[in-house]
């Protein structure tokens, strides 16, 4: 018994180095991208509910098709084949580079989407059955650490390029083309990683996936499990998106674009530093630990909107109101990338553990593709001179979190 539980202990350590170096340089790269790719999309010409929508349907795609690929993960149990196309298709983020319209611009970033989609269900059942040996808070949260560092890099690689190419008086578009081309450096180390990374695992993890299969007693998933799914697209849907945020960045930040990807450095950074901690607390107080960041989630939208109205006696800077929204945001993601999975295996047998994660994340990426279309097209409104709008914002992104709390509490008591 005590031979079993160190070699499980053994596989969870080796199990979190190979997953999180993996997630680590997938993260320069995506997240590298996704600190620019609002400004991007601007340069070529789209407006902010335009980027509000593709941003919204590429989360959506990314997240509705993971229903898919996690049933496939269960039915054929092919989680390797699965993880390992979905970060080969990361590609996709180089080949920004050649894009000269924002419309390739826009499929390229949903194929990107459809990568993550058909990787995590198979990568996330495989992270919590062989790091089952030390808690899956804290293996989620660790993972998501490496995840962070990865996002950490990413960004400040693409902040760098574009002000060494601004010191250069190259055009602002040709800066950004630059930087994405840079990014097939980490592509090619991903590769590398990746498949060491899968002769290493692959015996040990079957031989995990295959012991779970055989004594977990779950089988079907809850109505415990449903009501936290739409708690969290409620959730989602009143989040202020991080694009958003970038995108109303570029304006204010118009002659130092180079800063904008360090807004999104600094939300990385914070998630870094938020993962793990949530991820201990969890494994400690259990659900209850979800309110933190669903009552939170009301910030960023508050902050923006104080960018927009003139209160007496209260003068606070555009940019300090746009990095305390970042601040929250950044907290809000910690919580979300490593406490949320972690609930949902908690709420799910292994068996059917591919798919949880699929309805879970269809059920994520439709409230930001929410959030991105109607914030996005209240964003517009406001810069258009419609001051009422900001009024909708708050009350919007309010009521949604009063629901999404409302059904947490509701799931957490069936428990």
């Amino acid at each position: 018994m005590e031979e079993d539980e160190s070699q499980s202990i053994k596989l969870a350590k080796t199990a979190i180095i190979a997953f999180g170096l993996i997630s680590l340089f997938g993260d320069i790269i995506y997240e590298g991208a996704r600190s620019s790719i609002p400004t991007y999309l601007e340069l070529l010409g789209a407006s902010a509910v335009v980027v509000g929508f593709a941003i919204g349907l590429g989360e959506f795609v990314g997240y509705a098709l993971r229903l898919v690929s996690g049933y496939v993960a269960d039915t054929t149990k092919a989680y390797w084949a699965l993880t390992i196309m979905g970060y080969g298709l990361i590609i996709s983020i180089p080949l920004l580079a050649l894009a000269f319209d924002w419309r390739i611009a826009v499929l390229l970033v949903i194929i990107e989407r459809l990568a993550k989609a058909i990787r995590t269900p198979a990568r996330d059942t495989l992270i919590s059955v062989t790091t089952k040996g030390i808690g899956r808070g804290k293996a989620f949260g660790l993972h998501e650490l490496f995840d962070q560092i990865g996002a950490t890099v990413g960004p400040a690689m693409m902040a760098f390029v574009v002000y060494y190419y601004s010191m250069k008086n190259v055009s602002l578009l040709e800066q950004f083309r630059t930087a994405f081309l840079v990014l097939f450096i980490p592509y090619a180390l991903l590769l590398v990683v990746l498949l060491s990374g899968y002769l290493k695992m692959r015996a040990p993890a079957a031989r995990a996936l295959d012991i779970a299969r055989k004594t977990e007693i779950k089988e079907k998933l809850t109505g415990s499990f449903y009501l936290y799914s739409f708690a969290v697209m409620l959730n989602t849907a009143g989040l202020f998106h991080i694009a958003l945020i970038l995108y109303l960045a570029s304006y204010i930040f118009e002659n130092t674009l180079w800063l904008v990807p360090i807004l999104y450095l600094l939300v990385q950074g914070i998630d870094a530093a938020t993962a793990p901690l949530s991820g201990a607390a969890y494994d400690r107080y259990g659900r209850k630990t979800l309110m933190l960041p669903f009552v939170l989630s009301v910030a960023p939208t508050l902050f923006i909107a104080m960018m927009f109205v003139e209160i007496e006696f209260i003068v606070i800077a555009e940019p300090i109101l746009l990095v305390i929204a970042v601040l929250f945001f950044g907290i809000i993601l910690g919580m979300q990338e490593s406490i949320y999975r972690a609930a949902v295996a908690d709420m799910t047998g292994v068996k059917k553990r591919g798919t949880g994660y699929g309805i879970f994340n269809t059920a994520y990426g439709l409230g930001f593709l929410l959030s991105g279309v109607v914030l996005g097209y209240f964003l517009d409104m406001i810069r258009g001179g419609n001051a009422v709008f900001v009024i909708y914002a708050v009350l919007y992104s309010v009521l949604m979190q009063v629901f999404a709390v409302v059904l947490l509490a509701l799931s957490i008591k069936k428990q």
